[in-house]
């Protein structure tokens, strides 16, 4: 998988562009900066530096060390900093309460397998209280074709995301059509799924 991205971000330029995704971004009144944050596939950066441009401590963590060094590079032209871990997110010690945040946003390169590896990962990872915030494609973005996996079996539902984190306090989960604008790879109308949740303060 590192080989595949390795040669996807291997070209001139941000391929998901430098700014941050728009729905990370309309969630900005719910992080505080000190927070602990894991930018889960965070690719060439521009999610985990936005992140750590609001005061939070970041983790950024990528199979590709080609996106990596672009992350970095933007991180230094944009004046902050955060920790990097390159790692294949499907053999990644998650840990247990790691973390104040978690952003998942387009990690939808995964099968059902290894979905659910990411998923029980976030619900370890995720401190007590902390906050969720995910964003992906539903099936109707194979008729888009404006990026994302073309593997059906990859794309979120609500019924799906309800079966994960239906004993989290959801306090948003809509799917709707929208134009995004995010590089050469994600661009004109998509079909997406938003997702903010926060694991209970007694959960283990």
């Amino acid at each position: 998988m590192a080989t595949f991205w390795d040669e996807r971000y291997a070209v001139e330029g941000y391929i998901f562009g430098t700014a941050p995704n728009v729905f990370l971004t309309s969630q900005a009144a719910r992080l505080h900066a000190g927070q602990s944050a894991l930018a889960v596939a965070d690719g060439e950066g521009r999610n985990g530096v936005w992140l750590a441009q609001q005061g939070l401590q970041v983790l950024s963590v990528d199979s590709s060390g080609v996106a990596q060094a672009k992350a970095r590079k933007l991180a230094a032209e944009r004046g902050v900093t955060l920790q990097f871990e390159t790692a294949d997110m499907l053999a990644w010690d998650w840990g247990d309460a790691r973390f104040d945040v978690i952003v998942a946003i387009f990690i939808q390169f995964a099968d059902p397998a290894g979905r659910a590896c990411q998923f029980e990962g976030i619900r370890r990872a995720l401190k007590p209280g902390g906050l969720l915030l995910l964003q992906g494609y539903t099936p109707r973005q194979l008729e888009y074709k404006t990026g994302g996996p073309s593997a059906l079996e990859n794309l979120y539902t609500e019924p799906m995301l309800r079966e994960w984190f239906g004993d989290w306090d959801i306090q948003h989960l809509c799917e709707h059509d929208d134009v995004i604008n995010e590089g050469s790879h994600h661009s004109g109308m998509s079909a997406l799924i938003d997702m903010v949740a926060y694991k209970p303060a007694t959960s283990s």
